[in-house]
């Protein structure tokens, strides 16, 4: 309950097992799953998935053409997939289906009609039928804490391309914490820089990052010290009511952290309204924390990227690869945030003021007009003055 009136995310959990329960049981299927609360749901839903991927399979070896009625309960059936994949990501819950199933979906996707029949293509290749074995999973979300020995419940609370963050709260203090988990199946590199985000975390102690915790290998997760909000989130609530002073010290303490990681030898590469995390405690004061190392430049590293594909939020447009990448190209994506850290607004400030002045200056198309090293842009954002043509425009 909050505030007296039910949770959001109990209220999509308990209509989706409601909905479920409506539908008669399929023991071979249903043998499958011992979720505590999705089993039947799950077992449903592969069981038609079953009778459709059959069916087309059949279709494929004669007339080549799937029925109509089939074709549109398989299109609802996709839809409706979806739908539950949403809502459950809503409520913390994340599942999970197998990739040979995932895959025989988006193959017959593009050639489902709606009405009159659907023709099966001549080139279709069989779908693999599972039928002792699930198709759907939901990750773990239990985690054995080694003083109490009890497992604790995980709440989804992000997603990246490549890890899942979750959060819970340590029983034995009252602490909140987060887990950021490797998604399953992902490239070996990507899992190598997964790990190396973590190694890279570790050794760092300053104020302003986010501090990380014991590595678990078998599980391939970390974790870390829990912010409330993304600098997004916090700012975009705030941005009618908070002071320039305010954005000022958020500024500073963002500066202080990004100057710290470049003294360490470091480029973080993916500065963003996303990647740098805020606490706020109860009192109103708020301590910015930088995240997301996964594709942090590290000097000392043995391990280099040799693509040259770029990644990341923000983007040096004067920049085409990671090969290249120096603090000048850093300094876009800091004037980038430091933009919407005085405004409010996801774009570059250019309203004259000496706010603007300073952005412009990070993020100027000749490079060597731009600030050379954090330090200096400290110096300035330091001297601004609470002036009425500071604020937000």
């Amino acid at each position: 309950m909050v505030n007296g009136r039910a949770n959001p995310s109990d209220l999509i959990v308990a209509d989706l097992k409601e909905r479920f329960d409506e539908h008669a049981a399929a023991p071979a299927f249903d043998r499958l799953y011992d979720d505590p609360e999705f089993a039947h749901m799950f077992a449903v839903l592969h069981r038609r998935l079953n009778k459709h991927f059959d069916d087309i399979n059949g279709r494929a070896k004669t007339t080549h053409h799937y029925w109509a009625d089939n074709s549109r309960d398989l299109l609802a059936l996709i839809d409706e997939l979806n739908q539950i994949r949403h809502d459950l990501r809503r409520a913390g819950v994340e599942i999970q289906l197998d990739e040979r199933y995932q895959e025989a979906l988006e193959r017959c996707e593009p050639w489902l009609t709606p009405s009159g029949g659907s023709p099966v293509p001549d080139d279709f290749e069989q779908i693999e039928v599972v039928s002792y074995e699930p198709v759907f999973t939901r990750p773990s979300t239990r985690l054995r804490l080694k003083k109490q020995d009890a497992p604790v419940e995980l709440k989804m609370v992000g997603e990246g391309s490549y890890a899942t963050v979750y959060s819970y709260v340590d029983p034995d203090y009252g602490i909140k914490f987060a887990v950021k988990r490797a998604k399953r199946g992902i490239a070996e590199r990507d899992l190598h820089r997964f790990r190396q985000e973590f190694d890279v975390m570790a050794r760092l102690s300053f104020p302003y990052v986010l501090d990380v915790y014991k590595y678990d290998e078998e599980r391939h997760e970390y974790r870390m010290e829990f912010c409330d909000e993304t600098l997004r989130d916090y700012i975009g609530k705030r941005n009618g009511t908070l002071s320039f002073s305010s954005r000022r010290r958020i500024a500073l303490q963002l500066l202080y952290g990004i100057n710290y990681i470049h003294g360490e030898g470091l480029l973080h590469r993916d500065i963003s309204l996303q990647n740098v995390l805020v606490k706020v405690y109860a009192s109103g004061a708020v301590l910015v924390k930088l995240s997301d190392f996964g594709l942090v430049k590290d000097a000392t590293s043995t391990f280099t990227r040799t693509q040259t594909e770029m990644r990341g939020t923000i983007r040096d447009p004067l920049i085409h690869d990671f090969k290249s990448y120096t603090v000048l190209n850093e300094m876009y994506a800091i004037g980038w945030v430091l933009s919407y850290i005085f405004t409010g607004r996801e774009a570059l400030a250019s309203a004259g003021h000496e706010v603007s002045r300073i952005v412009q200056k990070c993020a100027a198309h000749d490079t060597a007009r731009r600030y050379k090293t954090v330090l200096e842009l400290i110096a300035d954002v330091e001297r601004l003055d609470a002036a009425p043509t500071a604020g937000p425009e």
